[in-house]
């Protein structure tokens, strides 16, 4: 069986709170794109869990998530066959663009239907959390609200068509320093994620676009100045709007004209700004 794990965007961040645990409190508005991970899985005769990638520095053992979730359900299900599972990973690594929860999440649905286990989207979720924050919404996968620490999932109507240009630089951006660069004592702008889903309901992409914003751009940009030269290339390219994806440093820029993203992506490669570029449309759920 071959399942694809499709990446995410954040169209809107904020940061509400930390809380007593010291997780944070968030509202997102998170969209599927069609950029993927590849995950090859089939039983095999001898117990245990097999996981090979084709990257050297992604573990293939239980510090991958994607282990972790085949693990989670065949311990649960007492499964006494074996599963063999290849990862080909083309979504960058540490990028803010969930990667490893969609890889996760394919796990998980793999699992699911090759054991026959018969657990619905929802059961799956359920147990996705245990994993992490992200992989719940990559299960669900299109548009949806995200709240609470990732987890708490509203499903929004699909975003008008449109495409997807992604830039990411040759850096890595920890999750942990988005956070240790964030002051929410001195934040003063936040995105309108109310007006958002507003104009996702009435399916106005200019409005949409006009209000997208990331919490954590302002901190990570201070540190890597590309991230802003990459957003200034996209939107002097066509870009209605271009933003950082998640803890970054990923960008993209939503364009409603493909030969726009066309004549953007041939300058964003002729500027070598970005290590990976890749021209994509949205992933809408049916």
């Amino acid at each position: 069986m071959r399942l694809r794990a499709m990446a995410k965007i954040n169209l809107g961040l904020d940061v509400l709170r930390k809380r007593e645990d010291g997780y944070h409190e968030v509202r997102m508005i998170m969209q599927t794109i069609q950029m993927y991970d590849l995950l090859d899985i089939r039983k095999k005769e001898e117990p245990g869990i097999s996981l090979s990638t084709n990257l050297p520095y992604v573990p293939s053992d239980e510090r991958n998530l994607v282990y972790k979730a085949a693990k989670l359900l065949m311990d649960e299900f007492d499964i006494k066959e074996g599963l063999s599972m290849k990862l080909t990973k083309f979504i960058p690594v540490a990028a803010g663009m969930a990667g490893g929860s969609s890889d996760a999440a394919a796990a998980f649905v793999g699992v699911n239907r090759l054991f026959r286990l018969g657990l619905s989207e929802e059961e799956l979720m359920k147990r996705a959390v245990q994993v992490g924050a992200d992989v719940p919404y990559c299960v669900m996968r299109g548009t949806a609200l995200a709240e609470g620490i990732g987890e708490k999932l509203t499903r929004l109507p699909g975003l008008p068509k449109c495409y997807v240009l992604v830039g990411k630089p040759g850096i890595n951006v920890s999750t942990k320093l988005a956070y240790e660069n964030l002051h929410l004592d001195q934040t003063q702008s936040h995105p309108d994620i109310d007006g958002m889903i507003s104009d996702i309901e009435n399916q106005d992409l200019h409005s949409l676009t006009a209000k997208m914003q990331n919490v954590f751009e302002p901190g990570i940009i201070s540190q890597y100045p590309v991230i802003q030269e990459i957003k200034d290339l996209m939107e002097a390219n066509g870009a209605l709007k271009a933003m950082m994806s998640g803890s970054g440093p990923t960008v993209f820029g939503i364009f409603d004209d493909r030969s726009k993203l066309r004549e953007a992506t041939e300058a964003l490669r002729n500027s070598h700004l970005a290590k990976t570029v890749f021209a994509t449309q949205i992933y809408n759920k049916k």
